[in-house]
């Protein structure tokens, strides 16, 4: 039976057996974006911190930055994104939506290949942190390790930072394992017949008159600079359209979580849905691909804050489609990614 590790595991093992005198193994890890240890403001600043200081995400020179970080933002918006994670908190254990899925997500991969392989999972913001993870699949003995960001757009401001704390991880290590990073997989056939199948599952025979496809929004300008991000979404909506049998005008792409004054991708997701309910639209769905597991972003700013705008501006029904979640189809999903980039190792 295949263990996947946890932070208590690093405890049970015998830290003076250097890794080259353990069985060879490869090691995968899956890395999500973060979350913070809990729904408080004290944790939210350390998160947002974290997440806000790292030039892939704010581009903007430190010198001016770094002043506004910690000088306003910090001491302003903790409290009010605390507030927006209670609403939708894990009680039960104690955890966001996201380190529930993607911890949930990592089990059930791991079940389906041998003890060869070790697969784990970390968070390129918050806790388990990458340099942590990638301690832990040391000390089981990895000689190789394929690093899997959960992003299927890729962006510089998401895959290659996770590549970034990968690469600073190890320099901190004399251990030198041979690394490959998983590419995004914005038309994996297996991708897109998992969004396919989960819409159609949510959905079952209701019909509604539109379904929004939302991606998380980018900067204009990393774009033009030439992130490939924006087509990369294109691909994705095209292709699960064409699954789907869904029309451009049936289901419309749009990009949400604007954040800051500058120019960023269009349409938006909110614009397009209050226009949606101004042109009489009464009954529309909502589907966010560019996520793999439910987090703040598709179960408050969706789920939450855009039903309530689309039913005040005379909207009458609203569903959210899930993301894929711990369902079988991401199961095979990770399968499939991990089989691929592993060829000849495994």
């Amino acid at each position: 039976m295949l263990r996947v590790l946890q932070e208590t595991d690093i405890a049970q093992q015998d830290k003076h057996t250097s890794p080259e005198h353990r069985q060879a193994r490869t090691g995968v890890l899956l890395v999500n974006l973060g979350t913070p240890d809990a729904p408080t403001p004290s944790a939210v600043r350390r998160y947002l911190g974290e997440f806000l200081s790292d030039p892939r995400i704010v581009d903007l020179p430190r010198i001016l930055w770094l002043p506004i970080l910690y000088g306003i933002i910090l001491n302003i918006r903790p409290a009010a994104t605390a507030k927006e994670y209670r609403k939708i908190w894990r009680i039960e254990s104690n955890e966001s939506p996201l380190r529930y899925y993607t911890r949930a997500q990592t089990q059930a991969a791991a079940k389906t290949f041998d003890s060869e392989m070790i697969i784990d999972w970390a968070m390129r913001y918050g806790q388990p942190s990458v340099a942590s993870r990638l301690s832990a699949l040391r000390d089981q003995g990895c000689t190789r390790l394929l690093i899997l960001p959960l992003y299927p757009q890729y962006s510089a401001t998401t895959s290659a930072s996770v590549d970034d704390a990968v690469m600073m991880a190890l320099k901190d290590l004399a251990w030198r394992p041979e690394v490959r990073t998983a590419s995004a997989f914005p038309g994996e056939p297996a991708y897109i017949q998992a969004l396919a199948n989960v819409a159609r599952r949510q959905l079952g025979d209701a019909a509604p008159e539109r379904v929004v496809i939302s991606f998380h929004g980018l900067p204009q300008r990393y774009v033009e600079a030439g992130d490939p991000y924006y087509e990369h979404c294109c691909e994705t909506a095209q292709l699960l359209r064409a699954e789907m049998g869904w029309m451009e005008d049936y289901a419309p792409m749009t990009f949400q979580s604007k954040f800051g004054r500058g120019q960023w991708l269009t349409p938006a997701t909110e614009e397009t849905v209050l226009k949606l309910a101004g042109a009489g639209i009464k009954n529309i769905a909502v589907i966010t691909p560019g996520f793999v597991a439910d987090c703040i972003e598709t179960l408050s700013e969706i789920d939450i804050a855009l039903r309530e705008t689309f039913l005040a501006a005379g909207g009458e029904q609203f569903d959210t489609i899930a993301c894929l979640n711990d369902t079988p189809e991401m199961t095979r999903l990770l399968q499939t990614i991990i089989r691929r980039e592993t060829a000849g190792w495994i």
